[in-house]
């Protein structure tokens, strides 16, 4: 029906630049509404001139790239579409904001993580909102300008968004207050400036860990660190942080168990490991804590069923994969793999001085149900759906604090096998590398940036236990995930120039 519509090129973009505007834009306007009185004349004002400059920017851009691009201009807006339908997807069903830090998630994912996302509601979303959209624009013909029309189309443009901007200069400072959240849902630029700034950023970076200064092992005593860093874990569900609900019962009975207030430096994954294995808050990549103890003499082990961290340059660096290799249990898809050979490791190992790093997946989303054993099924009913909206609130929380109880598990779990080694001292550390939303607020999971997320997304555990006769902990400390590196050179007697006795948990 549509095969021989043609139609000049000015019509032709602001055509399918009302399209965009309209298909993509619902959170943008929910947003806008939610922070403007849009019954005020002044917030109605605002809300139309944001529209407008959304509509003219946005036929603008495709005007000139299908000018300029004529053979694959199309094919470009198509992949726009197709795109913005899986972001849409996203921000509408978990409430994530596409700024440079989630763009650096997206980058960062594996197919693991990818692939349990997949549902009907993406294909619905990816079909009526990508693919129909797309049809529809390579069934329209262009008819193209002359470049004297080309130009004057621009320059009058141009005129008509600077007279809306100036216009609204009152309304200026509105609009930087909350540009960040308003860039991160303006489709397409959320996600095609933001993937520009995270590898601007990217390359911008320390690609080489920068080497920090030498250490020296200060005695001969055999000490062991567990240093297990969770996933996704919030303090708000342990009950050892006063949650309603049992799940910390392995935990709650041990011995010399301390746990802290803490909030994580960043919401997602990469952020949130760099600061805890970091020396100090700082832009730049230093030697990583693995790196730096195992090169001044410490043995160091690293294992892990996640990913995200930087560059482990240690030998003994084991991946699922290698893991998995080595499993012939029933626990070898979940994270009690990370515990096997674990008193072995230590025996056998040929240093005084031992770290082990656990990099757990434990309380990942969006499918929880998925990441303990059906024995730890103890709350009940459970979320067992991707879209995590589609779930009742109990339910979703249920599956949650079912990896919370997991987790549990594991840290008693460790502490035990620890406490069987009496020619050690011995110390287990967890801190999660950020927290996670459950519906609050219509939000889900995390990656909000760490200026605008909820305590859900920013509160952590951290939880330390130390073999009888071990180092004193501070009871007077702010807690942070930077005091894991300096707590860790404490408890091990490391003895570096970086070393800042005010960031160790553990007393002189």
């Amino acid at each position: 029906m549509l095969k021989n519509i043609k139609i000049k090129l000015p019509l032709f973009a602001l055509l399918f630049s009302a399209i965009n505007v309209l298909l993509y834009h619902y959170p943008f306007y929910i947003f806008v509404n939610s922070r403007l009185d849009i019954l005020n004349a002044n917030g109605f004002i605002l809300l139309i001139s944001l529209i407008l400059c959304a509509l003219l920017l946005n036929a603008l851009v495709f005007y000139i790239g299908l000018y300029v691009l004529r053979k694959v201009g199309k094919g470009i807006i198509a992949l726009f579409f197709i795109i913005n339908a899986i972001a849409i997807y996203f921000i509408n069903t978990y409430g994530v904001i596409l700024d440079r830090s989630m763009i650096g998630n997206v980058v960062n994912t594996n197919y693991e993580e990818s692939s349990a996302f997949m549902s009907i509601g993406l294909v619905v979303y990816l079909f009526l909102l990508g693919v129909l959209p797309s049809f529809f624009l390579f069934k329209i013909g262009i008819v193209y300008v002359s470049v004297k029309r080309f130009c004057i189309h621009i320059f009058l443009t141009l005129v008509v968004l600077l007279t809306i901007a100036y216009a609204n200069s009152p309304n200026w400072l509105w609009v930087d207050k909350n540009s960040k959240t308003l860039g991160g849902l303006v489709m397409p630029w959320s996600y095609v400036v933001n993937t520009v700034r995270f590898y601007n950023h990217k390359n911008k970076s320390n690609q080489k860990q920068l080497v920090l200064p030498d250490a020296k092992i200060k005695n001969t005593s055999k000490s062991v660190v567990v240093l297990v860093i969770g996933e996704s874990a919030r303090s708000s569900n342990f009950s050892l942080y006063g949650y309603g609900k049992e799940t910390n019962p392995l935990l709650s009975k041990i011995d010399n168990l301390h746990n802290f207030t803490t909030q994580s430096c960043a919401t997602y994954t990469t952020a949130g490991l760099k600061c805890i294995l970091e020396h100090k808050n700082t832009n730049k990549l230093y030697e990583i804590l693995p790196n730096y103890l195992y090169r001044n003499g410490v043995d160091v082990i690293w294992k892990t069923t996640n990913w995200g961290e930087p560059e482990v340059t240690v030998p003994n660096f084991q991946n699922k994969q290698k893991l998995r290799t080595d499993c012939d249990s029933g626990i070898c898809d979940y994270d009690e793999i990370l515990l096997n050979d674990l008193e072995n490791e230590i025996i056998t190992s040929t240093k005084d001085k031992i770290l082990i790093v656990l990099h757990t997946s434990t309380s990942h989303g969006p499918t929880y149900y998925k990441k303990y054993p059906k024995a730890f099924e103890n709350f009940t009913p459970v979320c067992k759906s991707v879209e995590l909206a589609d779930c009742t609130e109990q339910e979703l929380i249920n599956a949650y604090d079912n990896t919370i109880l997991y987790t549990d598990y594991l840290l008693a779990n460790v502490i035990s096998r620890l406490q069987t080694l009496e020619e050690y001292q011995s110390a287990m550390l967890f801190i999660s590398d950020h927290g996670e939303s459950l519906g609050e607020n219509n939000l889900y999971m995390h990656g909000i940036p760490a200026s605008l997320a909820p305590k859900e997304q920013l509160d952590i555990p951290f939880i330390v236990w130390q073999s009888g006769g071990s180092r004193a902990l501070k009871t007077d400390q702010d807690h942070s995930q930077h005091n894991v590196f300096h707590s860790v050179l404490d408890f091990l007697a490391v003895d570096s120039p970086i070393f800042d006795e005010e960031m160790s948990i553990y007393e002189k």
